[in-house]
């Protein structure tokens, strides 16, 4: 996944044109109109890496994969090797891709649903803001206004989730996350105890409670997380 931060300053115009297109024309009035400080412009990109990536920090605010014409797209979905149980539970699963808003039991689109982790963090729509504290990190997402929280505290992932007794835990849309970071630039996060009624991908791949899932987030440059 490849996110760019956004910029805040103004876009320049560029004078002396002969001939504009109406499409230009309508781009440069839109671009000239009063700006709230309360919504998200998709067109609003940083430019240029922005220089060096400070040191252990993905703090700002960044463009998910599919915010808008200006961020990298996404990678093609990959399939992926299923269990004989795996199969039976892909199957039942209809996308909106194959079977209309209408014949669909994808929960996100029949139920508004959180996508639930990770589809928010490879489909997500909209901007995201990453900020730190001293024992977690935070991933805010501004689709459907979630958070995810990230423990860096050293603690490990619970094996105790979705099961019986005074101390399991309950599934939860976005699981449970603990990170660490590899070296300077390289932060790593591993995630489990995801609800299972949510599907890995938008074409409605399983997951199970016991799933484990690995993220890792590279600062490339200032502006460029990847």
């Amino acid at each position: 996944m490849t996110m760019r931060n956004r910029c805040t300053g103004a876009i320049a115009g560029v004078a002396g044109v002969l001939f504009l297109s109406a499409l230009a024309v309508a781009q440069g009035n839109q671009s000239n109109a009063p700006r709230s400080p309360w919504k998200y412009y998709p067109m609003d990109r940083a430019i240029g890496d922005g220089g060096p990536a400070p040191k252990r920090d993905l703090t700002g605010t960044w463009a998910g994969p599919s915010s808008g014409a200006g961020a990298p797209r996404q990678k093609s979905e990959v399939p992926a090797p299923l269990t004989p149980v795996g199969k039976q539970l892909y199957d039942r699963n209809k996308p909106i891709g194959k079977y209309s808003p209408g014949g669909t039991n994808d929960p996100h689109t029949r139920y508004c649903d959180p996508f639930g982790f990770p589809q928010n963090m490879t489909n997500e729509i909209r901007g995201m803001m990453i900020t730190t504290m001293p024992n977690r990190t935070f991933v805010l997402l501004q689709y459907m206004g979630l958070w995810r929280e990230i423990w860096t505290d050293g603690r490990t992932l619970p094996t105790n989730v979705g099961g019986r007794g005074r101390d399991t835990l309950d599934p939860k849309y976005n699981g449970y996350s603990v990170g660490h970071w590899e070296d300077d630039y390289t932060f790593v996060v591993d995630t489990t105890g995801l609800a299972p009624e949510t599907w890995t991908t938008k074409s409605g791949y399983p997951h199970s409670i016991d799933a484990r899932v690995q993220e890792r987030f590279h600062r490339d440059s200032k502006n460029d997380l990847t």
